[in-house]
């Protein structure tokens, strides 16, 4: 085991107390659901042993949209992204050399139009060669954190337990089987997608498979103040509020959180479970809240709630040993209903994070420049990225029902590799999404279309 050291980066935080208690709720999350693309974490930079109210936060000073968890795809984060980027899979494929990791294989795609048409782009794939067949089990590792929530004299508002989810999210289709049409046979939702993807592939191999396994290995609780110190590039402390409560539509809390102090609440928390020996370089580690949502500074009114709501996001943490160690790693949160719309509810995030875990697990498989579907024509809200819950999350119809054990849950569909290459799909029945083929008819658009 390594030994951990703080970042001076990576910020704190610093409850205050005054006197009387006002905890302040809000009617409805003020912004629309999303995701966020986050950087690689150094696990060796992160003191899982250091009070955090022995910290300020500090804002990048990187211009005005450094402190938007929209704009800001690391969360504030310096010095990780990509890291051991020089190290990639072999030339023929298979797992990742250099690395202590969950297994992997590599492919490639050539894209058939836009400005790249031509080029090719490798990438890293969760599970096993489809060609080489047979099911691979990954350890799934669930650390469940519950939230007491302080009033801003100290004492506590409210208490946000994951208890009443963790049987619902066990019993998902995402560690639960259904039938799909990718597979003759019930399996799970991620890899009835996998499967949808790599169909013309698997013909010779039906067998093949990528299936989560999963143990609650740890269930935590954290104290979370009223107020955070936050610094900000002029040199000015500021005090602001760290969270937000709401009623769903079932009566259960949700709860709006700070960015920067999630990040550091959830660095620290990864770390604490790869010292306990809870989490594991050869599975996918989850951290799952309850109904926890983020958003950034509000810079002109640090006592309201800035962009939001990000729901998800998955990364991985990593040491400086030589092979290097990699954790797989997810926050992703349950969702009641009624809290957002476009049937976002239960494990839309879940699902999202853990299909696009399989196709980047190290957040660096590069695509051609897509536009996003739905934009108007000559639209630059594009990315270049593998992640395949994107493209479908602005979509009205972004999830796809399944009913399992009489409760009917909301998965996200998924946009399969083809839909990257800008051309022809090889996948199941020529599709470009999946489980509903009809929500990408066509393949991405270039940027700018």
């Amino acid at each position: 085991m390594f030994t951990f050291r703080r970042s001076l980066v990576a910020c704190g935080i610093a409850a205050s107390i005054l006197s009387p208690a006002r905890a302040q709720n809000i009617t409805t999350p003020p912004g629309r659901p999303g995701y966020v693309n986050a950087a690689a974490v150094n696990a060796t930079r992160i003191d899982p042993h250091t009070p955090a109210s022995s910290f300020v936060f500090q804002i990048p000073p990187t211009g005005a949209d450094s402190t938007s968890v929209f704009m800001n795809p690391t969360l504030g984060r310096t010095g990780n992204s990509n890291a051991g980027g020089n190290i990639r899979f072999p030339a023929n494929g298979g797992t990742v050399l250099g690395l202590r990791e969950a297994s992997t294989f590599g492919g490639a795609f050539a894209a058939q139009a836009g400005p790249n048409v031509g080029q090719v782009y490798k990438y890293t794939i969760l599970g096993n060669p489809p060609l080489a067949g047979g099911t691979t089990n990954i350890a799934t590792n669930i650390d469940e954190i519950s939230w007491t929530l302080l009033n801003d004299n100290g004492t506590v508002f409210k208490t946000l337990p994951f208890a009443p989810f963790e049987a619902l999210t066990l019993g998902s289709p995402n560690f639960q089987t259904a039938r799909y049409s990718s597979a003759g046979s019930p399996v799970q939702f991620a890899d009835a997608v996998q499967r949808a993807e790599f169909y013309s592939s698997i013909q010779s191999t039906p067998g093949w498979h990528t299936n989560l396994a999963p143990t609650v290995v740890n269930r935590v609780n954290i104290t979370v103040p009223y107020w955070v110190n936050v610094l900000f590039p002029n040199g000015t402390v500021v005090r602001a509020r760290s969270f937000f409560t709401g009623t769903a539509s079932d009566g259960t809390t949700f709860v709006l959180m700070l960015d920067l102090l999630f990040e550091f609440l959830f660095d620290n928390e990864v770390v604490n479970e790869i010292e306990l020996g809870n989490f594991s370089t050869d599975g996918v580690n989850m951290t799952a809240f309850p109904n926890t949502y983020l958003f950034s500074l509000n810079m002109s009114n640090p006592q309201s709630p800035g962009d939001c709501c990000v729901l998800g996001f998955h990364t991985y943490f990593y040491d400086n040993a030589v092979p290097q160690d990699r954790w797989l790693t997810i926050y992703e949160s349950w969702i009641s209903p009624g809290i957002f719309g476009g049937g976002f509810q239960d494990v839309t995030a879940l699902s999202h994070e853990i299909s696009e875990t399989f196709n980047d697990p190290y957040i660096d498989n590069v695509t051609p420049n897509w536009q996003f579907p739905g934009q108007p024509h000559g639209s630059t809200v594009c990315q270049n990225d593998l992640e395949t819950g994107d493209p479908i999350e602005v979509l009205s119809n972004a999830t796809f029902p399944v009913t399992l054990g009489g409760f009917t849950y909301h998965p996200q569909n998924e946009a399969l590799i083809p839909w990257f290459g800008m051309g022809s799909s090889n996948a199941i029945g020529g599709a470009y999404s999946y489980p509903n083929t009809t929500v990408l008819p066509h393949a991405a658009l270039p940027c700018g279309s």
